[in-house]
């Protein structure tokens, strides 16, 4: 049994079971007409259940209150779709999209252009993810009447991707900062021309997510194939003098030392790049 213990919003209400552990509970209406005390039914296949564990996510509960019910129903349909295109996320991409989405609209309809500079590279590294924004962006315009640039969607797919259940806790706007700051070195220092669209560039680009993702998590590869780094280093000079550019720059910017055996695949992935 589920008990209301306060009404957020039509579509919020934090509840608390019978043994006093309290739940935001999300779901089309739910606090419509709503009051303290009264009980809920948890079968409902269009609620959610999102826990609180500690004093800093009790905060997100203020943070709800002060958000139309709107957003929290229009971000439960951009989760439904993500999941339809296999992105399993974490419950807790309720309260930080709501909220983004929220601040979005807001900061829209003050006349306020905020312009994010990655949205090539998020299109590229997390191409599923931002796809689910665009149709974010159609359905936010068709509900509010709000029309957000195509931008936008890259900062959805942000919240998405940092919300995605097995995938490494890693903070990705560093990640495709990253992917940014190397794809620069490469295009610049490799001869490198990359395309969005192309097979290679793709490749490539989903290489270095991966590389930017393990070394943000600390799991980049140690000393283990020497060999590779000495082949490269025979056969293709140049792809790995513009990998040991990259592996400077890491070096000056993040503090990490990267491996010859990184440095090594990196140089076959320029490689690849540049006969393309």
């Amino acid at each position: 049994m589920q008990i209301i213990k306060k009404v957020l919003n039509s579509s919020v209400v934090l509840v608390e079971d019978e043994r006093g552990v309290e739940r935001v509970l999300l779901g089309k209406g739910i606090g419509f007409g709503a009051k303290q005390g009264d009980s809920v039914a948890p079968e409902a296949t269009d609620r959610v259940f999102v826990a609180l564990d500690d004093a800093d996510q009790r905060n997100l509960v203020e943070l709800l209150a002060q958000i139309p019910g709107e957003f929290v129903e229009l971000t439960r349909a951009i989760v439904l779709d993500a999941e339809n295109s296999g992105i399993q996320l974490d419950a807790h991409i309720y309260l930080t999209l709501t909220d983004h989405l929220h601040f979005a609209v807001e900061r829209h309809r003050r006349g306020l252009q905020v312009t994010n500079r990655l949205a090539w590279e998020v299109r590229t590294v997390y191409p599923g993810e931002y796809e689910v924004g665009l149709r974010a962006l159609a359905l936010l315009r068709e509900r509010t009447g709000v029309a957000l640039p195509d931008e936008e969607a890259a900062n959805i797919a942000f919240h998405l991707v940092n919300s995605e259940v097995g995938r490494p806790a890693v903070d990705s706007i560093r990640v495709v900062g990253l992917v940014s700051d190397i794809t620069t070195i490469v295009t610049h220092s490799g001869g490198v021309a990359l395309d969005g669209d192309d097979l290679h560039t793709r490749r490539f680009l989903t290489h270095l997510q991966f590389f930017a993702e393990r070394l943000f998590s600390g799991r980049l590869a140690g000393q283990d194939d020497d060999l590779l780094f000495a082949t490269m280093t025979q056969k293709h000079p140049r792809a790995v003098a513009t990998a040991e550019r990259v592996r400077a720059f890491v070096r000056k910017e993040h503090e990490v030392e990267i491996s010859d055996e990184e440095v090594g695949y990196l140089a076959l992935h320029i490689a690849r790049a540049q006969s393309a």
